[in-house]
């Protein structure tokens, strides 16, 4: 599962957990609800009997959190009604209503591998938008200029059926702001601080035996007859190579230059702050 994770983690690009249910024979694990996760379940032994369902209006589809339970009478008829057997995989979506059940004859034991929490183009948005901001009161006078003295006359939910040509001209202006934004707005910054939480959500990669040989777990460092032997200095123009595309990732954070990874995590989430090397930028000149 180990392995399993961390390389769906990569593929994905956002982190993948597990969890195990084994239910007894003739019996329900949780009510009627949905997930904030895309779930993938993998059925092991036994078997269950899953329900799916639509969710019940547009509001609801693909949620960032997951619901209460809900009664029957709520969610109406199944999209899927079907039997998982030893070997099958069923996968749901963020917001599939969903309950499942074991045969009276059988019990279940199936794993749910879970990924795509809080991994929405509105979480980007909400990494983007106040650097967006700040950035714009830095560089941009328009949006350090005062509000116009009298718009508490003509702007709020008390004026909000009113028209006006002063409300017009300040809703106008707003929308003139809100489209500038975007060029004060660092798309690939958002996008690398959401990567350095994959990283640190990551679990460290698996390293296999020819692997460790070749690097610092195997072959690194170490104490013989009273000295340090094996011991490789840095330099700018060093060779190295990656032990898995996604365990690092190069941030600018505040002008400082960071490499985030994921080697050091352990198994247990978030046991460990996020680790990182700080890069002096006059190596950078060098690439």
């Amino acid at each position: 599962m180990w392995r399993l994770n961390s390389t769906l983690t990569e593929y994905f690009g956002s982190f993948v957990g597990a969890n195990v249910y084994l239910t007894p024979a003739g019996s329900q694990g949780f009510a009627p609800h949905w997930d904030d996760i895309e779930a993938f379940v993998i059925q092991l032994e036994g078997k269950k009997h899953w329900r799916l369902y639509n969710p019940r209006c547009e509001e609801e589809a693909l949620p960032r959190f997951s619901s209460p339970n809900f009664k029957q009478a709520e969610i109406g008829e199944p999209i899927l009604d079907t039997v998982l057997e030893p070997g099958d995989l069923l996968y749901f979506p963020r917001g599939i209503i969903h309950q499942a059940d074991t045969p009276a004859e059988s019990h279940s034991l199936h794993v749910t591998l879970s990924t795509c929490q809080r991994n929405t183009w509105g979480d980007l948005l909400q990494k983007l938008v106040p650097q967006a901001l700040q950035t714009a009161f830095e560089e941009d006078i328009e949006y350090r200029k005062a509000l116009p003295r009298d718009y508490m006359n003509y702007m709020g939910v008390v004026w909000s059926d009113k028209e006006s040509s002063e409300r017009k001209a300040f809703m106008n202006k707003v929308h003139q702001l809100v489209g500038r934004l975007f060029h004060h707005a660092s798309v690939d910054g958002a996008a690398d601080q959401m990567s350095k939480g994959v990283i640190q959500d990551s679990l460290p990669p698996v390293i296999s035996e020819a692997e460790a040989s070749r690097s610092i777990f195997g072959n690194g460092e170490r104490w013989e007859n009273g000295a340090v032997t094996n011991r490789v200095e840095m330099e700018p123009d060093s060779n190295i190579k990656l032990l898995r595309k996604g365990i690092i990732r190069l941030v600018m954070e505040e002008d400082q230059i960071r490499i985030y990874h994921c080697i050091e995590n352990t198994r247990v989430y978030h046991e460990v702050e996020p680790r990182f090397l700080d890069i002096d930028s006059r190596v950078l000149s060098y690439a």
